[in-house]
């Protein structure tokens, strides 16, 4: 009954003394040996992981800052291309209206040269058809005469008077018949 009263002494739900003593000591050597090696080491990480972090944030905000200026600078440089863009087509425009307004004083120019050039040739060719005529009706005229009057008028200087008094004629002919014809 010893054994019996000493299994009913001991309850299974509470640990033996010596034991609860051991584990407290085990416990404690444990606790001292994980503060004094194992948390230092942790905390020593997580702040060299605080610090590349942080680090990387200051540095993400630097690069964030630059990208930024750079960005600016770009728009800017952007703006000014498209301003630049805008008065180079400007120029052009004027240029084009300018070559333009060149380009019709010279046709009108040319145009003009080309009307007083064919005046020119067109009276010049009236005059030799004149001269031309001239001479025919003078050689008509005097042959004409020759037979009418029964006489040769072969010297020249009878001859170009007789064409002179009868162009003359036909001449004031034509300007009184012309005239009164007209109504």
């Amino acid at each position: 009954m010893n054994i019996l009263a000493a299994e009913e002494k001991l309850n299974p739900l509470v640990p033996h003394p010596i034991e609860m003593i051991l584990s407290l000591v085990v416990f404690a050597i444990l606790f001292f040996a994980v503060k004094k090696f194992v948390v230092p080491s942790f905390e020593k990480t997580f702040a060299e992981r605080t610090q590349a972090i942080e680090g990387g944030l200051s540095a993400a905000e630097s690069k964030q800052a630059e990208a930024d200026a750079r960005l600016a600078e770009l728009e800017k440089q952007l703006a000014d291309a498209r301003h630049e863009a805008a008065r180079i087509r400007e120029e052009a425009r004027e240029q084009g209206a300018q070559i333009v307004v060149e380009m019709r004083e010279q046709a009108q120019a040319e145009a003009q040269r080309i009307v007083e050039h064919g005046k020119t040739q067109i009276e010049a060719e009236r005059q030799q058809a004149v001269t031309s005529l001239r001479a025919e009706v003078g050689t008509l005229a005097t042959g004409l005469a020759g037979r009418i009057v029964g006489e040769s008028l072969d010297d020249e200087a009878r001859q170009s008077r007789v064409v002179e008094r009868f162009l003359a004629e036909l001449e004031s002919d034509g300007s009184t018949s012309t005239g009164s014809g007209v109504n």
